[in-house]
């Protein structure tokens, strides 16, 4: 992975107890961030805590549910408080819904992987950029999908919520550029994460067919991904502005 110096800057990274999410706050504490970690999950977000802070790295824990704007309000501000600003951020938090045709969607199903996905990208975003405009500069990557650039059978739910955090990112990207904000999105073909694991071993995604569904022939890794969102967190992307980056091992290219 390409190395960044992120000294004396702070990150915000959502779903950050496993995953893309630990795997992009990791990458960001190695570079010398200060790293605020989000999530739901108690005991992941509390191993991810004490992995990062064992080697070193300036770590805050915070339990937030990104459903709820107000935890999501408070776990910035809790950033800010603690390290004294907010100059990065990865909106990563996420969930994937079953397998299901449209016509049998449940109302509630929808809501759901909406209220994360989508509501909760938008409500971390806003509380982020409420911190960034003072000090008018700062980099944040919203997490969508290949499912946010292309449609599949069955995921009619799911890929409606990351075509909407392409719509978000795009439309905040061009609002906050000329006050020195830069946002842009990443698109995740088949990542090899938690999540991805249980689809598997669920049977809800064949292994063996996404893999063939890429044209490099394997599904993706975590360390790929954060690599990703540090770049376009770095100096390097600076004239890099609502972009929705495929980093799906070429599905989304054929």
């Amino acid at each position: 992975m390409p190395t960044y110096d992120f000294s004396g800057q702070t990150a915000f990274v959502t779903g950050a107890g496993s995953g893309m999410g630990l795997a992009t706050a990791r990458a960001f504490a190695e570079s010398g961030a200060a790293v605020a970690l989000a999530d739901l999950a108690g005991e992941a977000l509390d191993a991810a805590e004490h992995e990062l802070r064992d080697a070193g790295h300036r770590v805050l824990a915070l339990s937030c549910d990104v459903t709820d704007e107000d935890q999501v309000a408070t776990a910035v501000r809790r950033t800010v408080e603690t390290f004294g600003g907010l100059d990065l951020a990865y909106n990563n938090a996420g969930i994937q819904s079953p397998l299901t045709d449209a016509a049998d969607e449940p109302a509630e199903v929808f809501d759901k992987v909406n209220g994360v996905n989508l509501r909760g990208i938008w409500a971390s975003m806003k509380h982020e950029l409420a911190q960034m405009r003072t000090r008018g500069s700062g980099a944040i990557v919203n997490c969508s999908s290949l499912g946010g650039l292309v449609g599949l059978p069955g995921r009619a739910a799911y890929h409606a919520s990351k075509h909407g955090v392409i719509g978000l990112t795009r439309s905040a990207a061009v609002e906050y550029a000329p006050r020195g904000i830069r946002i842009n999105a990443i698109c995740p073909g088949t990542i090899e994460t938690p999540m991805v694991t249980r689809m598997i071993d669920s049977g809800d995604l064949d292994r063996t067919q996404a893999e063939a569904n890429q044209p490099i022939n394997r599904l993706g890794t975590a360390d790929e991904v954060a690599a990703a969102v540090l770049w376009l967190c770095s100096p390097g992307a600076a004239f890099v502005v609502g972009v929705a980056l495929p980093v799906d091992g070429g599905y989304t290219a054929v």
